[in-house]
């Protein structure tokens, strides 16, 4: 499997315009965490414990099809002051997908999940795709990452994924973590070492913005 860990400079200048891909500095250094393709009633709880232990803040981009089935799991996140955004209802790849069948997807799962903040599954998504709703009214914000922990990837072993993490992570960077079966072993293990290295370094563990709230 192959894949960045750091988004290179490169990919993001040319990729769909004006995606989210970092945070700006800031006078108070911090770390965006972010978890995709939950919510989960076993998994998201075990994060929320995590997170909690540092007075940190997170951002869940959400499946609607797992908010649907698991919604004490996803009021969860919520009611622990957290962040949750559009992952679309299916989990639909940008690039196989139709554009007018990736957006009623997303509207689809807009139903459960009230913002306008969006992550396109496997961080792919095209240009007519992009514009859409970035042109939509209100418009939609697109965050993809600058770490990847690379947790679904189940060649790697859960001490590389933290090294992933904290040889790349830097403040305002957005990392990616999944609340998901298939990255269970590895975000087990690397997500309280990620908190731990960032607490010692004095970074805050920020939600990211959404627009409008």
């Amino acid at each position: 499997m192959s894949y960045w860990i750091r988004t290179p400079w490169l990919l993001r200048k040319f990729y769909p315009g004006r995606l989210v891909w970092r945070m700006p500095a800031e006078a108070e250094p911090a770390v965006y965490l972010t978890f995709d393709d939950g919510p989960h009633p076993r998994i998201t709880p075990f994060i929320l414990d995590h997170l909690a232990q540092y007075d940190a803040k997170a951002t869940f981009f959400c499946i609607g099809k797992n908010v649907k089935a698991y919604p004490a799991a996803y009021r969860s996140i919520l009611d622990a002051g957290h962040t949750t955004g559009n992952h679309t209802q299916h989990h639909l790849n940008g690039w196989k997908a139709g554009t007018g069948d990736y957006i009623r997807d997303i509207t689809e799962a807009a139903g459960l999940i009230d913002n306008r903040i969006f992550r396109p599954p496997y961080g792919r998504i095209g240009l007519s795709q992009s514009h859409m709703l970035r042109s939509a009214d209100p418009p939609w914000t697109i965050y993809m990452w600058d770490v990847l922990s690379g947790d679904f990837d189940t060649a790697l072993s859960p001490a590389q994924c933290l090294e992933n993490v904290i040889t790349k992570v830097r403040p305002g960077s957005v990392v990616v973590f999944h609340d998901s079966e298939k990255a269970w072993d590895r975000m087990s293990y690397a997500l309280p070492r990620v908190l731990e290295f960032c607490h010692r370094k004095n970074w805050k563990l920020k939600a990211l913005p959404v627009p409008g709230q």
